[in-house]
């Protein structure tokens, strides 16, 4: 750690918490960490996608965050890259999206509140998505996109008990090739031991502007939190999705996750459902 004396330790006043797994791009952790997480996703599409009606298939992403805590308040975040995997079914998506890999999207968090003695978090921040992802996995899309979000979270039951919520708003560089959405996440857990928690989680999106280009398609769909189509007609969508989980601290600065997400809302976009796991580990 000499040679990166510019990385700060994580803070440890709230290793009670653990950090959230729905909508794991944009649902930030108003913590400041310096941590990695590796994460693995498999993600059923529907049968038939969209307003088109297209088939569908599963996708799976093996990915790594990163986060570097660059004082008490500021920390740096990575937290989208990976490979994708795609195994479609036969129709049009078969040849529209292949394995290839994940844009990179990365920002700066800083906290603004931070009450250790009631156990309550606030930060705000913001990420860039760089377009450098394989076109063939639908990543190299438009110019970028940005996200600007906030995040909070309150202990509960003398630290048996924890609440994260976060809203967000995710917007393009370019809105003639991609969509405008809102998001709000939240988050729930209980522990049941010193080391083990169970949680819920729910994610609402809403869908405030379509792409506006010529060379935009009535998908129907935006591609929820790993994608961001080229779609003419999702203006007005709400997918709101939830899972259930678990949480395996062997460690003060060790997480070990699992999560079963699936859709409430009758709008699905392009998730049936979605197995996640996720390793955390802390400096």
């Amino acid at each position: 750690m000499k040679l990166l004396g510019f990385i700060k330790p994580s803070d440890r006043c709230f290793d009670d918490f653990i950090s959230p797994m729905i909508n794991f791009v944009f649902f930030e952790d108003p913590r400041t960490l310096s941590e990695i997480r590796p994460i693995f996703v498999h993600h059923n599409l529907p049968d038939s996608v969209g307003s088109l009606g297209l088939p569908g298939g599963s996708v799976q992403l093996y990915a790594m965050q990163v986060r570097v805590a660059l004082s008490e308040r500021l920390s740096l975040i990575a937290v989208k890259d990976g490979y994708v995997v795609a195994n479609m079914d036969p129709g049009p998506l078969d040849t529209l999206l292949n394995d290839g890999w994940a844009a990179v999207t990365a920002g700066l968090k800083y906290n603004l509140v931070r009450d250790t003695c009631r156990g309550r978090l606030a930060s705000v921040g913001f990420t860039y998505e760089i377009p450098i992802g394989s076109q063939r996995t639908l990543q190299d899309v438009g110019d970028g996109e940005f996200h600007v979000f906030g995040t909070a979270g309150q202990r509960l039951l003398n630290g048996n008990a924890h609440f994260l919520t976060s809203v967000g708003y995710r917007f393009p560089v370019d809105r003639e090739a991609q969509t405008t959405s809102i998001h709000w996440s939240n988050h729930l857990d209980y522990r049941v031991t010193d080391r083990l928690y169970l949680f819920t989680e729910l994610a609402w999106w809403h869908w405030t502007e379509s792409a506006t280009g010529a060379g935009a398609l009535p998908l129907g769909v935006a591609g929820q939190d790993l994608f961001n189509l080229s779609s003419s007609n999702v203006e007005g969508n709400n997918l709101v999705t939830q899972n259930v989980g678990l949480k395996f601290k062997p460690k003060s600065n060790t997480e070990i996750g699992l999560a079963y997400e699936f859709p409430l809302s009758d709008f699905k976009d392009i998730i049936q459902d979605r197995v996640q796991v996720d390793l955390i580990y802390r400096y």
